[in-house]
């Protein structure tokens, strides 16, 4: 399989994910849905958005907020209806904005009629949709396994005698994938919403899908620490990671391409050895496996450089990369690195060398907010209280403007709301030229007016007192990017060429800045857009 031109949306355009419960209520019961995406899809066309990502909207009981599917081929009623859906994704299109779904494969509800069956009986026809093990010769479970949210990822039921294996809780039941009738189901699920103009995929916790055949024992983590969550007590050598999971992605892939003009993106927390792996032999894997680096990497100006040369040396010929800032399980950018830093991420962000993926909310600067016991709804947290592993202080409602419940919902917001969201709310912000949104836009714009941002080459400059360089280019353009990652002031000795060129755009305030003057002083925390001259 042939890379794709540069041409394609997904490598030129911009991803927005939008959390569903949390984004826009429109019948007031607190929770986001459909009609209140659909909506607000003007404000995402005025923002330059190319794509939304939208977080599960499956019917589910909501154990873990749709991440626990009780069918594939349906609307939540708390969302709203298929028709509603239909009229999301026609709009969308209207606006030139594409559509990808999450996609939920590697486990289902345990009220899932497939599990339902399935429990009923050791002799059902659906037994082996899912991963059943008898016990060790002492009762306990087949094996060491961890689930991901805590305990052990087994669940004993009584009245067959048997455990079945759940990598995260024990209400979502692992689908067995060495099974072809499982997978058939699942290409026919990806063909329903295809077929209903669905732009694409993210698959969830793509690189669990197939486990060790023979169940051995996970191998102890000698570098665990006591307070971290308990699943990194072992390395996850046999229940994650397989060999033969690569053939059930290149069959995922292929449905996907069956329609054209689509894509598939994987998540995916692994090493970057590992992740690459996923674009698949000939790239007939993940189009994007989703790369995190970003998330997890220390915010300084020599990890980031390092993480950047390793990651485009990595990626395999006519591989196309990717960058994610922010998603509803991590915590949000501004709480990561400090507000101060947060419009230099988002440059960084956008001016890097593939496709960007935004998070609601991250583009006005939203942050972490502090939820009391008593209204915590994660259930990770629930599980493992007290080693803040809680991700719902990152997925509370988008800030609309100053009104009542930050113009979310009439109702009793589902999470509560950050204190600070009448002066931190895309209302007030769209209206001053100075805000961290207006900055967004005016870089996104930058972004569609020099095509070296979108798919032009990516050159490293530097890294030299807290000052990351790069520079972007096509065979017309060129465009330097410098950012201060420091709270200080920092001196940069730009190179030739740049000091005859224009500087397009600053994180700051920006005044009339001579480049010709030695050296280029960037101010705390201050990125800047520098075009060449030709």
């Amino acid at each position: 399989m042939s890379s794709t031109p540069h041409d394609a949306w997904w490598k030129r355009g911009i991803i927005y994910q939008v959390y569903p419960r949390s984004f826009q209520d429109s019948n007031g019961d607190g929770i986001g849905d459909l009609n209140g995406i659909r909506n607000r899809l003007d404000y995402l066309h005025w923002l330059g958005m190319d794509a939304l990502w939208i977080s599960p909207i499956y019917p589910s009981p909501m154990v873990d907020f749709g991440y626990d599917v009780s069918d594939y081929c349906n609307i939540d009623a708390r969302f709203g209806t298929l028709s509603q859906f239909d009229d999301l994704v026609k709009r969308a299109h209207e606006l030139d904005l594409r559509v990808i779904l999450d996609f939920v494969p590697n486990h289902t509800s345990d009220q899932h009629p497939w599990f339902v069956e399935s429990r009923s009986s050791v002799k059902s026809a659906k037994r082996s949709w899912y991963i059943w093990r008898d016990p060790k010769p002492d009762g306990g479970p087949p094996n060491n396994w961890i689930s991901n949210f805590g305990g052990s990822a087994w669940e004993y039921d009584a009245p067959s005698g048997q455990y079945y294996y759940h990598a995260f809780l024990k209400a979502q039941p692992d689908l067995n994938w060495r099974n072809p009738e499982v997978r058939a189901a699942m290409y026919r699920a990806l063909r329903f919403w295809l077929d209903r103009g669905v732009d694409g995929f993210r698959v969830d916790v793509i690189w669990h899908l197939i486990k060790d055949a023979q169940f051995r024992d996970n191998p102890s983590n000698p570098a665990y620490q006591a307070g971290r969550p308990e699943i990194e007590r072992l390395l996850q050598v046999y229940s994650a990671d397989q060999p033969e999971v690569h053939e059930v992605i290149a069959e995922m892939r292929r449905v996907v391409d069956s329609y054209s003009d689509r894509v598939l993106i994987g998540e995916i927390y692994l090493p970057l050895n590992r992740l690459v792996t996923y674009y698949g032999k000939k790239l007939s894997e993940a189009n994007l496996p989703f790369n995190f680096q970003l998330i997890q990497a220390s915010w300084n100006a020599r990890t980031l450089a390092e993480m950047i040369h390793n990651y485009e040396a990595a990626i395999p010929p006519g591989g196309w990369p990717n960058w994610v800032l922010g998603n509803h399980d991590q915590r949000r950018v501004a709480t990561r690195i400090g507000p101060d830093q947060a419009r230099a991420a988002g440059m960084l962000l956008l001016t890097l060398r593939g496709t960007p993926t935004m998070y609601y909310g991250d583009e006005i600067g939203m942050k972490d907010v502090a939820i009391p016991p008593g209204m915590v709804q994660d259930p990770w947290e629930l599980n493992e209280p007290g080693l803040n592993l809680g991700r719902d202080p990152q997925r509370t409602p988008m800030q609309w403007d100053a009104s009542a419940n930050a113009g979310f919902s009439s109702g009793r917001p589902w999470l509560p709301l950050s204190g600070d969201y009448d002066v931190c709310n895309v209302a007030l912000q769209r209206a001053d030229e100075s805000s961290i949104l207006s900055f967004y836009r005016a870089l996104i714009d930058a972004r569609r007016r020099f095509n070296a941002l979108s798919v032009g080459e990516l050159r490293l400059i530097a890294e030299k007192g807290g000052v990351l360089a790069f520079e972007r280019s096509t065979e017309n353009c060129q465009l330097h990017i410098l950012l201060n990652l420091t709270r200080h002031e920092q001196a940069f000795e730009l190179e030739r060429a740049a000091q005859t060129g224009e500087l397009v755009l600053s994180t700051h305030e920006a005044p009339q800045r001579d480049l010709s003057v030695a050296p280029f002083r960037l101010r705390a925390g201050e990125g800047v857009l520098i075009s060449l001259r030709s």
